[in-house]
């Protein structure tokens, strides 16, 4: 390994090179290569079905690449289990919410807790000194996510948005190094969306480093240092949150359909106002 790889493997905290995942004859991700400095938050956009789910599957564990090097904090975890990515270091919240919904907010939070290995063999006193140690996190991270006030409360009443948070803070009782936040802001308000960003810069702030799929353009604008876009599992664009969106691979495969849709739109009510005229 050379003095600049070695720099790099330590200030970053994941390295994806040529990463591919073929299903039979269709290419899912293809050749992507980039980090994730430590202690940024990088954001991943693109289409749907541009691949960026199959892509945290790929880092997480759930699926095996075909080929490509996934690496954690400098180690080669490629092709590892989940339980064996979480204990690296790194949790992961879902598109689709993975809570239980008939346990309180404080349970499911406190599920994250379990994934730590825990020392059976402590005296009464000290294992007395563990649980209040255990309640004392869940109980900061349910004030830190506003969640403190619904401690007793089943998740199954609770808004949509409410219930994105208890899963960022069940993800958050694993002390992870590494968050990965797949679309947590899906299905939200613009003030619920700005909380979650709230949320997520203050962890970025605090020295974590955040991994952020999301459709939500001005959030990863917003709170993005880097920003990567994916179409049909390629990596077609990376730079900084405020000049990715110049790129022209970019504009077309990504804004273009936005920018497309627009002007049919600004057509449509043009000859709209000429009929009204008329």
């Amino acid at each position: 390994m050379t003095i600049e790889s070695q720099e790099a493997a330590a200030t970053s905290a994941l390295e994806i090179a040529n990463l591919t995942r073929r299903f039979g004859g269709v290419v899912a991700v293809n050749d992507v290569t980039f980090d994730v400095p430590q202690g940024s938050i990088v954001g991943v956009i693109g289409p749907n079905g541009a691949g960026k789910t199959t892509l945290l599957n790929l880092i997480t564990g759930f699926i095996k690449p075909t080929s490509g090097t996934v690496k954690i904090a400098g180690h080669d975890l490629t092709g590892a289990r989940p339980h064996t990515v979480a204990r690296s270091g790194v949790a992961r919240t879902y598109q689709n919410l993975l809570l239980l919904e008939d346990e309180t907010v404080y349970e499911n939070v406190r599920i994250g807790r379990h994934l730590p290995a825990r020392n059976t063999s402590l005296s009464l006193s000290a294992r007395r000194a563990h649980a209040a140690r255990e309640r004392e996190i869940i109980e900061g991270l349910l004030e830190e996510l506003e969640l403190s006030r619904l401690s007793s409360t089943p998740v199954v009443g609770l808004p949509y948005g409410v219930r994105r948070r208890v899963e960022i803070a069940r993800a958050l009782a694993t002390e992870p190094s590494t968050l990965i936040l797949d679309e947590p802001t899906a299905g939200m308000t613009g003030d619920e969306s700005k909380d979650i960003g709230a949320i997520i810069t203050a962890l970025r702030d605090r020295g974590s480093t955040v991994l952020l799929v999301e459709h939500n353009v001005r959030l990863v604008t917003d709170i993005c240092e880097e920003v990567l876009v994916l179409n049909w599992g390629e990596l077609i664009g990376r730079d900084s949150a405020d000049r990715v969106w110049e790129l022209d691979a970019v504009k077309t495969a990504y804004l273009g359909v936005a920018l497309d849709d627009a002007a049919a739109d600004e057509s449509h009510e043009e000859r709209g106002s000429d009929v009204a005229g008329n």
